[in-house]
């Protein structure tokens, strides 16, 4: 269920206009949304969504080096390798905060401007990323998918699932 309300949803991934529109897989509403329209919301809380995801993931990647290319190991190795990883980061942001990512780390917003300050992850991340960028690919999605997505969107106006800032940067 969404939280404060009695509808139900799918866990979802957050992705970019590069991925399939699935029932588990949210991507943005295409083009240029109209200001203040529950489409620019939605869109706005996926990429703060996705944005939380990327820090992470950069931050990770800065300090554990094994996961900037692919890594040759079994798939069961790799697991265990990749959970390694993710234990390690979340001991360490709990117990050396600014050892372990130093303000500045972390992409900030500024509510009023809604200006972004990239983290300090991002500089090394543009030199040394393995990933190969996707297409955008312009695909049709099924009703299903677009109905699990509206109903996000739909969430994210009502009183139990809007955010006070996302009507100001909207």
């Amino acid at each position: 269920e969404l939280p404060g309300s009695n509808q139900t949803a799918p866990y979802v991934f957050v992705g970019d206009n590069a991925f399939p529109l699935t029932v588990n897989i949210m991507k943005p509403y295409p083009g240029i949304q109209e200001k203040g329209s529950q489409t620019r919301i939605f869109n706005y809380r996926l990429s703060r969504a996705r944005r939380v995801s990327e820090n992470v993931f950069g931050i990770m990647c800065s300090i554990f080096r094994s996961l900037r290319k692919p890594m040759l190991l079994q798939p069961e190795t790799t697991r265990k390798v990749v959970m390694a990883i993710v234990y390690l980061h979340n001991f360490l942001r709990k117990e050396s905060s600014n050892i372990y990512n130093p303000p500045g780390s972390f992409d900030i917003e500024c509510l009023e401007s809604g200006m972004i300050t990239p983290g300090i992850w991002r500089r090394d991340a543009s030199e040394q990323n393995s990933f190969i960028n996707l297409r955008n690919m312009p695909r049709r999605s099924a009703l299903h998918a677009q109905r699990v997505r509206d109903k996000f969107k739909d969430y994210f106006v009502t009183p139990e699932g809007e955010v006070p800032w996302q009507y100001q940067l909207c």
